[in-house]
């Protein structure tokens, strides 16, 4: 997995000097702020943090929600 940072150019992303693999899947997170921009420690925790995901080391959303009720209920 990679984390990039890109401009829309003409209605279409540039993605400047970074390559991406001809018909890769990729996902686009559009910001209202037209500031937006990781920092190089911020894209690293990032990629940290996706690669604890696809080692399974997270917590589902459902299973926080019934910690967090139980935590309520004393």
């Amino acid at each position: 997995m990679k984390v990039m940072t890109a401009r829309v150019v003409g209605g279409k992303i540039d993605e400047g000097d970074a390559q991406l693999e001809e018909g890769a899947a990729v996902a686009v997170l559009v910001s209202q702020d037209s500031n937006f921009h990781l920092s190089e420690s911020e894209q690293e925790e990032l990629e940290l943090a996706l690669a604890e995901i696809r080692r399974g080391d997270y917590t589902d959303g459902r299973e926080l929600l019934n910690e967090l009720k139980g935590l309520a209920g004393r």
